[in-house]
């Protein structure tokens, strides 16, 4: 049992909630008994140390029975040891560290086996709010994107709310990160994809997908949460599109917007592959 939170390994384990410790280590912090299953059922090779209470391994069995599976031992740890390992004010009893595993831009756009492109990817630039990158990651991968990719000047992906907010999805989809927005939208373009951007001073999504705008593969853009794409970035895509607001809101948020438009293109693309 690990007692004490001031202990050189729990203080270690604590700075992983900072970005430099995350460079310099190649480490991130994992927390939640959800994320932390689906660390060991998906990537279990990604986990390098796994703590939790002894009421927590109690009340989530299936961690406890993944991890032997894996031959990952469970470190026991007091609550207020967790306390301190923690980002979160009230953590759920499990933490865990693991290697971070970037994906690279020529693994997401590269062909299948069978020579077929990707069908449907993910641009992220300059979106700073940790909470909507990640719910952004799970939308995708919900709507069974092919690959995410974060630009150099968007939050870091292993921020602790950022994989927080994906709920595990960070281990099911390839993510990549750090790259340049231009040569992002160029190398995506030559595997085949159009580019469209959601800006609210887009075209209507509703009139597009009946167009069959969205029935072809698509490298959807989002902007910063206050400011949207620049107009250079604008012009670099080859049109833009907006959710149109039929209330009295005043806009949508950044990560409910793009859950839209990305499962707007997985019906179109579906559709159209189930139409004889």
């Amino acid at each position: 049992m690990i007692d004490n939170p001031r202990s050189p390994r729990v203080r270690a384990v604590a700075k992983l909630a900072k970005r430099d410790a995350r460079s310099q280590t190649g480490l991130f912090l994992l927390e939640g008994p959800q994320a932390v299953a689906e660390a060991l059922t998906f990537r279990p090779d990604l986990v390098v140390e796994l703590f939790a209470t002894p009421t927590a391994l109690e009340r989530h069995a299936d961690i406890a029975t993944a991890a032997a599976d894996a031959e990952i031992t469970v470190e026991y740890v007091t609550e207020a040891v967790l306390d301190s390992m923690a980002d979160t004010v009230t953590p759920q009893g499990v933490v865990a560290v693991c290697h971070q595993f970037p994906t690279s831009i020529k693994d997401i756009l590269k062909p299948d086996a069978d020579g077929a492109g990707p069908k449907l990817i993910a641009i992220l630039e300059e979106v700073r709010d940790p909470g909507n990158a990640g719910t952004i990651v799970r939308a995708a991968d919900a709507a069974g994107v092919d690959g995410v990719i974060f630009s150099g000047r968007s939050v870091d992906l292993y921020n602790p709310k950022v994989v927080r907010s994906s709920t595990g999805s960070i281990f099911h989809l390839p993510v990549a990160v750090g790259a340049e927005f231009e040569s992002v939208v160029e190398r995506a373009r030559a595997a085949g994809l159009q580019i469209i951007a959601a800006d609210v001073k887009g075209d209507d999504l509703l009139d597009a997908r009946e167009r069959g705008v969205l029935d072809i593969p698509t490298a959807w853009v989002f902007g910063n949460e206050a400011r949207g794409l620049t107009d250079e970035h604008l012009a670099l895509t080859d049109r833009a599109l907006t959710v149109p607001i039929y209330g009295h809101a005043e806009s949508m948020n950044l990560a409910t917007a793009a859950s839209v438009c990305l499962y707007e293109s997985a019906f179109s693309q579906r559709s159209r592959r189930q139409t004889p």
